[in-house]
């Protein structure tokens, strides 16, 4: 590396949730000296863990340590607050660093294409996932005036919009769920919670643990049809294949079993898994009224094809849980159809097949939204394999200062977090959570244990830019 033998190699991440942090964790365990910043829309780090997934999912502390862990790492710095296209531009980048990488995440609804689709009372299940993550960007105030409501999607978004939709609001004050978000499920009149599959139980993308997860609320009775319970030769190969597949299919046949014994339950809300359904369309007058299915069956290989016979569902919400899709880039070319940046191993290419010298792409904008949070570590090893074979003969940054950086966003007025900032941000949140457990008391946990909140997300850009910056 020419010239670069006196410093580390300067590295941009543009993004700070889980795909940007595995790329500093696997840079920073190579043979390479680097000097790495991370570069985040937010004033405060995480993106997915902190604002994709719902409060009540059993694994988010444990991720959350191992990337505060790769964060508290010298050679890493924060720069929050930031967002790319609008305060820092590609050539910028390219002028302060030897390589960028982006790993934007995707956090936008795909679209799914019936009649009726666009109704009010129809909604994505992405933005519903914002709403009650206190994401910044999305309103305060969510319409949740259903009775019954249809999930589309047997993925673990679906399950987790179909169990926050189903849980009660006190059960989810053991969580981090800002104040605004309580008080829209505690007005919430749900009854019946019906999620959507179309093909069978061996073909559902849900997770074990989250399957499970469903049956721990008081409050929420989980139904399956013994009459879905239904298996073909492609489906027995998949689960004799694959183990998650056979937790996942175990853990049906078990709601079945009890469905069948016991039919509704004793739970005031119920949470209905329907498999082979179709979605067809959404009607109602000015409003979601109802929502119509083709049954389908198994062909022999795992697919299925349309019976004919269609089943119409009383609802008066719809949510679609049928995938994310990412955002388009500023200065980067853009796969329409998929929804992501071309690549070949982690290296963008520009219209012409040719890489974009220095610049990277990681997790779901790179991939597309599938597969769960760890494999995205698999993406970054192939990401930084291919970074550091090209370093060698990367054109390097002009103005490779790690203060020219900061000194460029306060030049521009941009008020930047750090590292340091999200501590401040973490201690306050908790101590909200202190002080609403001296107001309220304690609250119960899934075991029915009396514990006291551990913190409330702050929601507002401003407030945590401000507490973040302590001013």
């Amino acid at each position: 590396m020419v010239g670069m033998t006196e410093r580390p190699a300067r590295i941009a991440i543009v993004g700070a949730g889980p795909a940007g942090i595995y790329v500093a964790d696997v840079l920073m365990k190579s043979d390479t000296p680097v000097s790495i910043d991370l570069f985040e829309r937010f004033p405060a780090p995480f993106g997915l863990i902190r604002y994709g997934v719902a409060p009540d999912h059993p694994r988010i502390k444990g991720i959350i340590t191992a990337l505060h862990q790769v964060l508290d790492k010298p050679q890493v710095r924060l720069l929050g607050n930031v967002e790319y296209g609008v305060d820092v531009k590609l050539e910028d980048l390219q002028r302060f660093y030897d390589a960028v990488v982006f790993t934007t995440g995707a956090e936008k609804d795909r679209d799914l294409d019936i009649p009726g689709i666009d109704l009010p009372g129809s909604f994505g299940g992405a933005d519903f996932v914002s709403w009650f993550d206190g994401h910044p960007d999305v309103p305060r105030e969510w319409p949740l005036q259903a009775r019954q409501i249809a999930v589309i999607g047997a993925g673990n978004v679906g399950l987790d919009v179909a169990r926050m939709l189903s849980k009660t609001a006190d059960e989810l004050l053991v969580t981090e769920i800002p104040a605004n978000v309580y008080a829209g499920l505690a007005a919430s009149p749900v009854e019946e919670v019906h999620v959507f599959a179309r093909r069978g139980p061996a073909q559902a993308k849900f997770t074990p643990l989250e399957l499970r997860e469903l049956d721990h609320s008081p409050n929420v009775e989980v139904i399956v049809d013994p009459a879905d319970i239904e298996y073909d030769d492609g489906s027995v190969e998949a689960i004799n294949s694959d183990n998650q597949t056979k937790l996942v299919v175990r853990e049906l046949e078990r709601y079945a079993m009890r469905t069948a014994e016991h039919g509704l339950g004793t739970r005031p809300r119920k949470l209905f898994l329907h498999f082979f359904e179709s979605p067809v369309e959404v009607t109602g007058d000015g409003r979601v009224e109802a929502f119509v299915t083709e049954r389908t069956e198994l062909t022999g290989d795992g697919n299925v094809r349309g019976t004919g016979t269609r089943n119409t569902w009383p609802v008066q919400a719809v949510y679609r849980c049928v995938g994310y899709r990412s955002s388009e880039l500023p200065g980067l070319p853009w796969d329409a159809r998929n929804h992501v940046v071309p690549h070949a191993l982690g290296r963008v290419l520009d219209m012409d097949g040719n890489h974009m010298p220095g610049i990277y792409v990681n997790g779901w904008v790179k991939r597309g939204p599938v597969g769960l949070i760890g494999h995205t570590k698999g993406d970054a090893i192939e990401t930084v394999k291919s970074l550091l074979e090209d370093l060698p003969t990367t054109p390097q940054a002009t103005d490779p200062d790690p203060q020219s950086v900061t000194a460029f966003l306060e030049d521009r007025g941009i008020r930047y977090t750090t590292w340091d900032g999200w501590y401040r941000l973490d201690e306050h949140e908790k101590s909200l959570g202190t002080a609403w457990t001296a107001e309220h008391g304690q609250v119960a946990n899934k075991d029915g244990e009396l514990v006291d909140r551990l913190r409330v997300k702050v929601i507002d850009k401003h407030a945590m830019t401000q507490i973040s910056r302590a001013e």
